[in-house]
């Protein structure tokens, strides 16, 4: 807002009536008529002015008919009565600008009007006309002045509303879409995934109970291959209620699948599901880990599963992958690298899948940034998730990439 607007606005009253009490008593000191030293008459006249301006500056119409009343009793006393007209004047200006109603501002013109042509009664025709003119200076410029700021704020407070309005129907829209694409995602989960996982277990459970005559090894692949399917169907249900009716659970329902406390545990049911898979794991958790929140908690078992299935699906079962969960000032330090399971390293083609990818993004939503790229026998990612989630965290430079060296993703 420039000066110009600073000076007119509602809050500032009280700064443009001091303003206007020191040009007043400027005018005194140095530009009265010809020369003349004001009269005490006019002084008491005018320092009753100065005072009541700033003390009436919240009620503009008090302070209107108190200056002018001044200006009537000053135009049979004194000759120069610029200083109480100039009050009275914009006492109107102040009236104009922050009154409610229309018939104040009409009043208030109708009552200065009468007290200035008070001064023209009994005098000749062109002391009228004089009178007349200056009535169009006195009532009719701050008339018209307040009058403009008046209809400017309004058209302000105006756009003001509109653009509110705008931004509500705007966020409107947005949650309607958003919650369309979520009940179409809800209803895919449901329809085709959940069925086809529901569908896997009761063929596993059939198929177990029905050969008896397995080799127990071959049995602990059945039963984890039940309790997997189990647990995803369980997660995928609890995913579809959340997308359904995200307003019906707690804040975090939708990214807290374990308690914080049970984090140990389930990193080490992962890697014994990966080591059943045929993979050596070889895992260093740290048991703070059990002390993280649950998001950032969440964090690290998502990408513990993603990464160890990585390892199982592109270096084999031979391969030896080294796990690594630290905590260190309240960062979490995640790693899992593997040996390529004794295949020379290759960059797997991009475009193959979705799993670095959601990986990277669930560390960029937490302030991290996640590493993924072959190393000098196989395959590397890790990531630091900071103690306080940050717009815009970067990894240490010591565990960064080679420069120029790309970054390839799994699937």
């Amino acid at each position: 807002m420039g000066w110009a607007g600073r000076l007119f606005d509602t809050r500032d009253t009280l700064v443009r009536m001091v303003l206007l009490d020191l040009s007043g008593l400027g005018y005194l000191v140095f530009g009265t008529q010809a020369g003349r030293t004001p009269t005490a008459t006019q002084w008491v006249l005018a320092a009753v002015a100065f005072a009541l301006a700033p003390v009436f500056h919240r009620r503009p119409l008090v302070n209107f008919v108190a200056q002018a009343g001044l200006l009537a009793i000053a135009i049979p006393l004194v000759d120069d009565i610029t200083i109480n007209q100039v009050g009275a004047s914009w006492a109107l200006l102040e009236v104009t600008m922050r009154a409610r109603r229309g018939r104040t501002i009409g009043l208030a013109c109708g009552l200065l009007a009468v007290v200035d042509l008070t001064d023209s009664i009994g005098d000749p025709i062109g002391q009228v006309a004089s009178g007349v003119f200056g009535l169009t200076l006195e009532v009719g410029v701050p008339l018209l002045l307040g009058l403009v700021i008046r209809t400017n704020r309004e058209l302000g407070r105006q756009a003001v509303e509109r653009a509110a309005a705008e931004q509500r129907r705007h966020e409107s829209e947005s949650r309607a879409a958003r919650a369309d694409e979520r009940s179409a995602i809800a209803r895919e989960l449901h329809d085709v995934v959940a069925h086809h996982v529901a569908s896997m277990v009761l063929r596993v459970g059939v198929a177990r109970h029905v050969l008896t005559d397995l080799d127990p090894r071959v049995g602990e692949v059945f039963d984890d291959v039940h309790d997997t399917g189990t647990a995803a169907l369980a997660e995928l249900r609890g995913l579809v209620a959340v997308l359904r009716n995200p307003d019906g659970v707690r804040p975090d329902a939708a990214l807290t699948a374990i308690e914080p406390s049970a984090l140990p545990a389930a990193l080490g049911a992962t890697v014994d599901r990966a080591r059943q898979a045929g993979v050596t794991v070889d895992a260093d958790i740290d048991p703070a880990v059990g002390a993280l929140d649950a998001v950032r908690g969440l964090a690290v078992l998502r990408l513990t599963q993603e990464a160890l299935t990585n390892v199982a699906k592109h270096a084999g079962s031979s391969a030896l992958a080294h796990l690594v969960v630290a905590v260190e000032d309240g960062a979490v330090h995640w790693e899992v690298s593997d040996d390529g399971g004794g295949a020379v390293p290759a960059a797997v083609p991009s475009g193959g899948g979705h799993g670095i990818t959601g990986m990277r993004e669930r560390v960029d939503v937490l302030g991290g940034r996640l590493e993924a790229g072959p190393t000098s026998r196989g395959w590397r990612v890790r990531t630091v998730l900071p103690a306080v989630p940050a717009p815009a965290a970067s990894v240490p430079r010591d565990r960064e990439a080679p420069a120029g060296s790309p970054a390839p993703e799994r699937a």
